[in-house]
C-alpha cells in the first residue's frame, strides 16, 4: 500500500500572462500548499503576473498568480506559481481533490471493471484517502 497518494500530473492546465486573449495548454506537475506547478515548452520570466484555468470541471478555476521560479528540465521547464489570497488557494486544493476523484474513478474502471458516478467516486476516495490527504 502507498504511504502517501500520488498528485495528478496529466491534468490540463491552461495560462496566459495577459498581453493576448490566448490560453496556452500544458500540463500540471503538481498543487501544494500557496501554489502549483506545470510542464512548460517555454521559460517563464520570474514575477510575472499569470492567469491559469483548470478546467477539470464546470465551471473549473480562473486565477491570478505569479511566477515565482523556473527550472530547466528535460525537452521543456517546470513552472511554479504562487497564489496570494486564501480564497483562491482553497479553489486551487478543491481542484486537487478533484483531480484525485478523477484519477480514482479512471483505477477503479482500470483495475476493477467497476464505473463509478462522480458521486460515488467521491464518497470511496475519501473513505480511503482522506487521512492521507495533506492539510
Amino acid at each position: 500500500m502507498r504511504k502517501f497518494i500520488r498528485h495528478p500530473s496529466d491534468i490540463p492546465i491552461h495560462y496566459n500572462l495577459g498581453k493576448t486573449a490566448k490560453f496556452t495548454k500544458e500540463h500540471l506537475k503538481d498543487i501544494g500548499h500557496g501554489g502549483l506547478s506545470f510542464r512548460s515548452r517555454v521559460c517563464l520570466k520570474t514575477g510575472k503576473i499569470i492567469i491559469i484555468q483548470i478546467k477539470i470541471h464546470n465551471p473549473g478555476i480562473k486565477a491570478k498568480g505569479v511566477v515565482e521560479w523556473c527550472n530547466s528540465m528535460n525537452n521543456g521547464y517546470e513552472i511554479g506559481v504562487s497564489f496570494d489570497d486564501e480564497q483562491t488557494e482553497f479553489a486551487v486544493r478543491m481542484v486537487e481533490q478533484a483531480c484525485y476523484i478523477e484519477h480514482y474513478k479512471r483505477d477503479v474502471l482500470i483495475n476493477e471493471g467497476r464505473i463509478l458516478s462522480g458521486e460515488e467516486a467521491a464518497i470511496e476516495w475519501v473513505e480511503k484517502n482522506a487521512a492521507d490527504f495533506p492539510r
